[in-house]
Parts: C-alpha cells; sequence; structure tokens
C-alpha cells in the first residue's frame, strides 16, 4: 500500500484541508437550463480558456493528506514544474525524501525508499492504477486547476445550474463532466465516470488565488474511486513561486529494484 501511496501522490498534488470551501455536488436536477444558445456556450467556454496560466516554471511547496480503507498519511511534497516538458515531485516524511517522481510527456519514473524500488515507464499502467486515462497534460492541468479535456461546443452539452455552469460530454464511456463558477469561469469540479467499470475519478478544487502571473487553485482534492475502494488525497499549496531558475535533479538509488505495476 505504500508503493500505492507513494506512487499516487507523487503523479498527483491535489487539495487542501480547507475542505469546507470544496464544491460538495451539483445543485438539485430541477434548477437546471440547458443553454442552447450557441453564441453564449461560446463566449463561456472562450473564457475559460483565457484562464490558462502564463508561466515557464512553478515551484510549489505543499502539505498532503492521503486516506484509503487501510492507510492514512500526512507528508510534505515539493513540485517542479518547467511548463510542457517536466514535473518533479519530491515527496518527504519529517524531512526525509521518501520519493520522488519525474514525469515528462514519454515517461513516468519514481522511486520510493521504504521498500528501496523504482519504476520506468509510460502512462498505461498509471492509468490502469487510477481508473482513468492519463498523460502528461493531463497531470498538468490537474496541479494548475484547468480542465482535463479541452471543451467544445461539438462534444460537450452545457447546462446552467444556479450559480454554476456545467458541462457534460456526450460521448459516455468514459463520460467528462466539468463544473465552473459563473463569475469567472474557473473550475469547481472535474470528473471522468466509467459506469460499467464502477470507476469514478473527482477532483474537486477550492478558492484560487493569484501568485504573480499565475492564477491556481489554493486547495484541491482527489477522490478515485473503483468498486468497493476509494482513495482521497488532499493538499494545501503552501508556498507558490514563479519562472525562477529550478533545476529537477532526479537519479535512483543504488541497489534499488526495479517493479512493474499491475
Amino acid at each position: 500500500m505504500m508503493r500505492k501511496l507513494l506512487l499516487i501522490i507523487a503523479i498527483i498534488i491535489l487539495e487542501s484541508c480547507k475542505s469546507k470551501a470544496i464544491l460538495s455536488d451539483v445543485l438539485p436536477v430541477e434548477k437546471a437550463v440547458y443553454i442552447e444558445n450557441n453564441t453564449l456556450l461560446e463566449k463561456i467556454i472562450q473564457k475559460q480558456a483565457s484562464n490558462k496560466s502564463d508561466f515557464t516554471t512553478l515551484y510549489i511547496r505543499s502539505s498532503v493528506d492521503y486516506k484509503s480503507e487501510d492507510n492514512s498519511q500526512r507528508v510534505s511534497a515539493e513540485i517542479k514544474i518547467k511548463k510542457n516538458e517536466i514535473i518533479l515531485v519530491s515527496i518527504r516524511f519529517l524531512g526525509i525524501t521518501m520519493a520522488k517522481a519525474f514525469i515528462t510527456p514519454a515517461e513516468v519514473k519514481y522511486y520510493e525508499k521504504i521498500n528501496g524500488t523504482y519504476f520506468e515507464g509510460n502512462y498505461e499502467s498509471i492509468s490502469q492504477l487510477l481508473g482513468t486515462d492519463l498523460n502528461f497534460n493531463k497531470l498538468q492541468n490537474l496541479l494548475l486547476g484547468l480542465p482535463m479535456e479541452d471543451i467544445d461546443k461539438d462534444r460537450y452539452l452545457l447546462t446552467e445550474l444556479s450559480d454554476n455552469y456545467k458541462f457534460n460530454s456526450i460521448i459516455k464511456n468514459p463520460e467528462f463532466s466539468f463544473l465552473f463558477d459563473m463569475e469567472r469561469v474557473l473550475l469547481k469540479k472535474q470528473e471522468v465516470s466509467q459506469l460499467e467499470k464502477e470507476r469514478t475519478f473527482e477532483v474537486n478544487y477550492g478558492p484560487f488565488q493569484m501568485a504573480t502571473s499565475v492564477f491556481l487553485p489554493s486547495t484541491f482534492e482527489v477522490i478515485a474511486k473503483q468498486k468497493n475502494a476509494t482513495t482521497n488525497i488532499k493538499v494545501d499549496y503552501n508556498l507558490i513561486t514563479v519562472n525562477e531558475d529550478l533545476s529537477y535533479p532526479y537519479e535512483v538509488p543504488n541497489g534499488y529494484d526495479k517493479i512493474s505495476i499491475n
């Protein structure tokens, strides 16, 4: 279980302890109004797209709470992002580096200290573990508070839910849904559902904050469900710096054993 804990935390760092600010669910269906006005729909999509962050590098110091049916743990995480190229995550406990993940568009690498193991591979096995199809861009967007998928009017239906907009994909296998606030069209919730496999992958975002030129969530939560198993990851973004010169050191310690992920 520690291997899965470190892998999931290292790959996706999400939410904070300020859970009271997280959206719990959509509003009652009777308040939903389907929006057929294509001009309005396109304006909403354009507004959402304009929220994308402009940066070269990001440094994020965070605290992480992990919980599953048989394990819970609190660790710290240092996240370094070179936009569209590298995500480096270091997991620490009591100041000691317990795991590192080096993620690029081509591959995922990580090692963990407790069992002395390391992994090198593509996104296929990671996707199977988490129950949703992932790639570098999706992982980067999750950390930035952006939709995992591009939204367009030909593939999504839009409904108005009181003070929120909700997009649902027309294609249902898997089904994507995104919930935005109406004021700034910032992401509040995104979800991937595979009902026939009893899988859901959900991310809830709390308040956004401005860090120099980057607008990021301060808190967010990942809830991964597969049949009777549920994994929760909560994260605080405690410190953010933008466009610093960062290094991305990654080297597997001597004597570690290579593993596969099933």
